[in-house]
């Protein structure tokens, strides 16, 4: 294990509307695509792509990101919500193959207690839980390379046949799937701040999908589900999952990440990445862990010892700087961790309207 080594920041320009609905200070998921990044914040139904300033993908050294797209969800696929602009509170993003990924947080909420409330009312604001349709979706877009820059697009054609928008809502989603889980199940009605299901990582790699899973945490373990996600054919813009070999259609590993659970998932060739923080509203720690050869998992895993590295520590401060999003940049011999904040404390947030990322050597 080792300490972060900031190497630098890096300037994340979003615009005018973006930072009108909080985007900036609410990053919740990143990844990177050669010229471009993908983010997301968890209070929008879009996802954001910013272009690099340096698109040489022999040294891909960018110091900012800035001509933000704007791209709403609703326009791609059916979301489930009756307001199509209700947040989807999008928690990760994975780009793997024609496609880039998205899944919302799947959890339920819980009212906070504000300043103002008094007498009753926060008691009252405290029982109340709800949950979002738009939350409880599994995104699957086709990219299109539009003037040199990755672009989302409702369908296209390749070499390997037509590629559509989908995704997985409704009477088929993951909660669903989940609600006869011998250890999932019994959190699905407990809101994600509170150690219930909580998602907050994806990572593609060929067919598989991994999800990360912030809560529960089981007495110290924390959850990966693998699904095999495929296309309905008799309608293109949904998903459906294929079952594995119990007939449950996801597999679950648990990984001993020291009682943390799991805020993000990076894949690095057969591993993956995996950024580790507390489930519960708490500020820290904050870890980066490596699950050795996780793309060859061919059985549900207890995964510990030699299949887990820690990588190193981040940083992290009180009531500020969480780290959200951790997406690799750079050519494969100088590659670094980028890794994105949520409730950035305000040495992150420059009077030019910048959010600052930061660039980690990894070990």
């Amino acid at each position: 294990m080792s300490g972060v080594t900031v190497e630098r920041t890096v300037r994340l320009y979003l615009g005018e509307h973006s930072r009108a609905a909080t985007t900036h200070t609410n990053l919740s998921a990143v990844r990177a695509d050669g010229p471009v990044l993908w983010v997301a914040g968890d209070e929008t139904a879009t996802i954001e792509r910013l272009v690099a300033d340096d698109r040489d993908p022999t040294t891909a050294e960018p110091r900012e990101y800035t001509e933000e797209t704007s791209f709403r969800l609703a326009d791609l696929v059916p979301l489930p919500g009756a307001d199509a602009d209700e947040e989807a509170d999008i928690e990760g993003l994975a780009r793997s193959g024609p496609f880039l990924w998205a899944i919302g947080s799947h959890s339920l909420r819980r009212k906070q207690i504000k300043a103002h409330h008094t007498g009753p009312k926060p008691l009252k604001r405290l029982a109340r839980v709800e949950g979002q349709d738009n939350r409880q979706v599994l995104i699957r877009l086709p990219i299109a390379d539009i003037d040199g820059i990755p672009s989302p697009v409702p369908s296209m054609l390749t070499e390997t046949g037509p590629h559509h928008a989908a995704i997985l809502s409704g009477p088929d989603n993951l909660r669903a799937e989940l609600a006869d889980d011998p250890h999932l199940a019994p959190f699905l009605a407990i809101p994600g701040k509170d150690n219930g299901l909580d998602i907050e990582g994806i990572a593609v790699h060929g067919e598989r999908v991994y999800l990360g899973l912030r809560g529960p945490v089981l007495r110290g373990w924390a959850i990966v589900l693998e699904l095999r996600p495929y296309t309905n054919p008799d309608e293109p813009q949904r998903l459906r999952l294929r079952p594995f070999e119990d007939g449950r259609r996801y597999r679950k590993h648990v990984l001993a990440l020291g009682g943390l659970g799991i805020r993000d998932m990076c894949p690095d060739g057969d591993d993956l990445l995996l950024l580790a923080g507390p489930s519960m509203d708490l500020d820290g720690p904050v870890r980066v862990y490596r699950w050795h050869h996780a793309a060859r998992a061919a059985a549900p895993q207890v995964v510990r010892g030699d299949q887990l590295h820690r990588e190193l520590d981040l940083p992290y401060g009180e009531g500020d700087d969480h780290a959200e999003g951790i997406a690799l940049v750079g050519p494969p011999e100088h590659r670094r961790l980028l890794v994105v904040y949520d409730s950035p404390a305000p040495p992150r947030l420059p009077d030019d309207g910048a959010v600052l990322a930061d660039l980690v050597k990894l070990p």
